[in-house]
């Protein structure tokens, strides 16, 4: 799996981190997953196509707690919130990629989080 990684994070800056994505309901299912939508401008043409049926879209991301090691984990899968299995589920294009790490960074900064 291809993923972006932020790690080292100091335990104040991780729960930091995690209650902003809290706030702003971005948490999935399963405790430590939030899903950070992708902006419809950038959906591929399948993915525009389906979005009805599979989307919205999102790339997950992990919030990893370890007692040496805080971490942040996105998978560079772009995954569709209503089908797990369908072709418009597939690896990131570079203009997805590029918007989604700099979002998290961005996202990050703002927190005024080191990294």
């Amino acid at each position: 799996m291809r993923t972006y990684l932020v790690d080292d994070l100091t335990d104040k800056d991780y729960q930091t981190v995690i209650n902003a994505f809290d706030e702003l309901g971005l948490s999935g299912s399963i405790e430590g997953i939030y899903y950070l939508p992708l902006p419809e401008d950038l959906l591929q043409p399948e993915q525009k196509e389906h979005l009805a049926e599979c989307g919205p879209y999102f790339m997950a991301l992990e919030a990893v707690e370890s007692p040496d090691r805080n971490s942040l984990r996105m998978e560079l899968l772009v995954r569709a919130r209503n089908k797990i299995r369908c072709s418009c589920v597939s690896y990131a294009t570079s203009p997805q990629r590029r918007h989604m790490i700099e979002y998290l960074d961005q996202f990050i900064e703002e927190l005024e989080v080191s990294v």
